[in-house]
């Protein structure tokens, strides 16, 4: 496992922590936008971003449209944007799948204070790095996840693996994580952890707290497998490159 050290405990509550790590070479084979491109790579983590009380909410909107599916193994996904929801082994587009009864589950002030938290995170990356958060593009895909202990049924289910978001997703420039539920409390593993070399840098998940970072190598991650109880959390990442970007969800 490697030595720990944890970067964020889940008592703890968080003004700003920033982690500076240098870049790997993963940007290099694509195309760089200047004033947004990783120039300075690294890791944050905050719990100033967005209250306790908004994580609940959206962590309710989570639940709701989690409730309409969810995967018979331990790891399902809801992806406003696209309508990409968990069922069985497979997805389904909840937006063709449900069609108007949409309107019965979600409302416009879900979609807004969905809108309104992915923005003060775009904006809290951008002062990180020290980039224009008018440079930064939403990217797909963005998704809340639920996890619990139930075993793995397809690769979908396989959310333990270590990985790197720009490898796997190359239009990744940043990845941020808003956690909607508590480590110890809610569910117990599932923590989220950097695998740097002989060390691990671990964060205790606490509703309301983000953590981002560069989507390149310098950032290999994975999360724990989560042994009881339920994890959420959702993940928005950013591209520089316009031609990747998607527009915020909008109820249909």
């Amino acid at each position: 496992e490697g030595v720990t050290e944890v970067l964020a405990h889940r008592g703890e509550s968080l003004q700003d922590k920033f982690v500076e790590v240098p870049c790997s070479e993963d940007y290099d084979s694509h195309k760089r936008f200047e004033g947004c491109t990783p120039r300075k790579c690294g890791r944050g983590v905050t719990d100033a971003v967005i209250t306790r009380e908004e994580a609940e909410r959206i962590r309710r909107i989570a639940e709701r449209g989690l409730s309409l599916g969810g995967s018979d193994g331990g790891a399902s996904i809801l992806d406003l944007h696209s309508g990409a929801l968990s069922l069985g082994k497979h997805f389904v587009n909840l937006y063709r799948y449900f069609g108007d009864k949409i309107q019965d589950i979600f409302t416009e002030e879900d979609f807004a204070l969905y809108r309104d938290v992915r923005q003060r995170i775009q904006q809290r990356i951008a002062q990180a790095f020290g980039i224009s958060s008018a440079s930064m593009y939403l990217t797909k895909p963005t998704f809340f996840s639920r996890i619990n202990n139930t075993e793995a049924k397809t690769t979908h289910d396989e959310y333990w693996h270590p990985h790197v978001d720009k490898v796997t997703y190359g239009s990744f420039d940043y990845t941020s994580l808003l956690y909607l539920s508590d480590y110890t409390e809610d569910f117990g593993g599932g923590r989220f952890v950097f695998m740097d070399m002989g060390s691990n840098k671990t964060i205790e998940p606490r509703a309301g707290r983000v953590s981002f970072f560069t989507s390149g190598s310098e950032n290999l991650h994975r999360v724990e497998k989560v042994h009881w109880g339920t994890r959420y959390a959702i993940t928005i990442s950013f591209t520089c490159n316009p031609d990747h970007g998607i527009g915020d969800p909008v109820l249909m």
